[in-house]
C-alpha cells in the first residue's frame, strides 16, 4: 500500500478533502441527523458507536487500497466537515470504481458537492492512471435529481436505470465518467 495514498489530501479552492479524523465524529453524527440524508443512505449513523465504526471503515478502506473517504471541509467557514467524498474499487487494479459523496444539510446549495466531487475525480484518475483506472461510476436513487444534477455538471453522463433491488426500493441510475 502506497504510504502518500493512505494520507492524501486535495486541495479544491476553499475546500480541502483529507482522511477522516476522530474529532471529526461530532460533525458526523450532526450530519446524520438529517433525515433527508438518512433515506438516501445505505449505511446510517445513529449513535457514537455506528459513528466510530463508519470511521474504521475509511480508516481500513485506505489501509486495504479499497476505498477512499475523504472529510470534505470548508476552510473559508472554519467550521469542521461539511460534506464526504469517497472512492470505492471493487478490487485491486480495478479498471473501473464508484464514487459516492454526501453534504450535510447546512452546506447544501453552495455547490461543495460538484466542487468536491470534481476534485475526487481529477485525484483519483491521476492516482490510479498506472493501475488502469479507466472509469468511474456514480450510483444514486432515481428519485434524487439533485444527485443528477452534481452528476451532469461534474460531466457524469448518464448511463443506464438500474432496478430496485434491496436494500434500495427504488430504481437507481448509473452515471459514469472516464479518463481523458
Amino acid at each position: 500500500m502506497n504510504a502518500a495514498l493512505r494520507t492524501a489530501t486535495v486541495v479544491a479552492g476553499p475546500l480541502l478533502l483529507r482522511p477522516w479524523l476522530y474529532d471529526d465524529l461530532p460533525a458526523l453524527l450532526d450530519a446524520y441527523r438529517d433525515p433527508a440524508m438518512r433515506s438516501g443512505l445505505h449505511t446510517q449513523v445513529t449513535d457514537e458507536a455506528t459513528a466510530e465504526r463508519w470511521l474504521r471503515v475509511q480508516e481500513e478502506g485506505r489501509t486495504t487500497g479499497l476505498r477512499y473517504g475523504f472529510a470534505v471541509v470548508d476552510t473559508a467557514s472554519g467550521d469542521g466537515p461539511v460534506g464526504h467524498v469517497t472512492l470505492k474499487f471493487p478490487a485491486p487494479g480495478s479498471g473501473s470504481a464508484e464514487v459516492g459523496y454526501w453534504t450535510a444539510a447546512p452546506a447544501r446549495g453552495r455547490g461543495i458537492a460538484v466542487q468536491a466531487l470534481e476534485a475526487l475525480t481529477g485525484w483519483a484518475f491521476t492516482a490510479f492512471a498506472g493501475d488502469g483506472l479507466v472509469r468511474l461510476d456514480l450510483l444514486h436513487r432515481g428519485d434524487n435529481e439533485a444527485s443528477c444534477r452534481v452528476a451532469e455538471k461534474t460531466g457524469y453522463g448518464f448511463a443506464e436505470v438500474l432496478p430496485a433491488r434491496p436494500p434500495w426500493p427504488l430504481d437507481g441510475h448509473r452515471h459514469e465518467r472516464r479518463a481523458g
